[in-house]
């Protein structure tokens, strides 16, 4: 079965890599179009969904780079805003385990303009789904727009949703404040263990699991780096052990994963609703399958997801 489209909102943001420079007073950055919505479309696009990106794109260097990148890897821009303002920059610092920390330049700048009349000309008849989240669910002055867009998509299709929580940007109280209504709007509800410990501190995840469910959310799935991912279908769960993979760093990799289980989902006719044929153990084999493109992105620098044709290195008895 061939996957419906899935339509994804949100932010695209250079994402500038410290390197030393060449005197001992540089610093060098090293610019990869980024930013977990875009990271998400771009993943999609290229496992074989056909993915739809609403963005407000400007016409800086940064904004044509993303352009490119993003119609190199298939995603359909024709829903795309040009934007008069900058784009987002985030400065990326790895640790030694290839975690980064992110520092935002992010004040005034284009993702996060939206206007109603913007969306309201999206035409969502051949979505199955649409996915958010990350800061185009809170930064003002668009934050609310996107809300009232995914309130009026989803007697349409799937919603999925994944926090993504930044806390140097946006306190992590924004969040909490508004995660409920986001659990109401979902149907899927993907975040790490990080956001786990940002939204619900000491919280163990079966009941943020259980409390996510109760304001609406039917599928949680939280993932937790190397230790795999936890999924919770209306309480019923399954964990899912991780793809062992050598490490360059973890930027998009939550976004790959996101991308995995969505197009696994969707190839097999599972999304375009509120999931009332999903299964647990269709649950495990998307899990299993987001595991595998999730490390593919840990292997390489930067938010760089697989193409379908790569995920033959890690090759499992289930395939998408």
């Amino acid at each position: 079965m061939s996957p419906r489209q899935i339509t994804v909102l949100g932010e695209c943001v250079a994402d500038a890599f410290a390197e030393p420079g060449t005197a001992s007073n540089e610093l060098a950055l090293r610019v990869l179009p980024g930013g977990g919505p875009a990271n998400t479309a771009v993943s999609l696009a290229r496992l074989g969904t056909p993915a739809r990106f609403l963005a407000r794109l400007s016409g800086d260097v940064f904004g044509r780079l993303f352009r490119d990148h993003l119609q190199a890897s298939g995603v359909d821009l024709s829903s795309a805003v040009t934007a008069a303002e900058p784009s987002t920059l985030a400065v990326a610092e790895l640790d030694a385990q290839g975690q980064a920390a992110f520092s935002f330049h992010a004040q005034n700048t284009a993702d996060w303009q939206w206007t109603p009349g913007e969306l309201a000309r999206v035409d969502l008849s051949g979505a199955a789904c649409v996915h958010t989240g990350s800061l185009a669910l809170v930064q003002e002055p668009g934050a609310a727009v996107v809300e009232d867009f995914l309130a009026a998509a989803a007697p349409h299709a799937t919603i999925s949703i994944d926090p993504n929580v930044r806390p140097l940007l946006v306190h992590p109280d924004v969040y909490r404040a508004r995660l409920a209504h986001w659990c109401a709007l979902a149907d899927v509800l993907r975040l790490s263990e990080d956001d786990l410990e940002l939204l619900l501190p000491g919280t163990p995840p079966e009941k943020a699991c259980d409390r996510w469910h109760a304001a609406g959310a039917r599928l949680v799935v939280i993932t937790r780096g190397a230790d795999g991912a936890l999924a919770s279908l209306d309480g019923e769960r399954v964990e899912v052990p991780a793809v062992p993979t050598s490490v360059a760093d973890t930027v998009g990799a939550g976004d790959s994963f996101t991308a995995g289980l969505l197009h696994h989902l969707g190839a097999r006719g599972l999304l375009g609703g509120r999931l009332t044929e999903l299964r647990l153990d269709d649950v495990a084999e998307a899990c299993r399958f987001a595991t595998r493109v999730a490390a593919l992105t840990c292997s390489v620098v930067g938010p760089n997801p697989p193409w379908q044709h790569q995920l033959e290195q890690l090759a499992t008895p289930d395939r998408a």
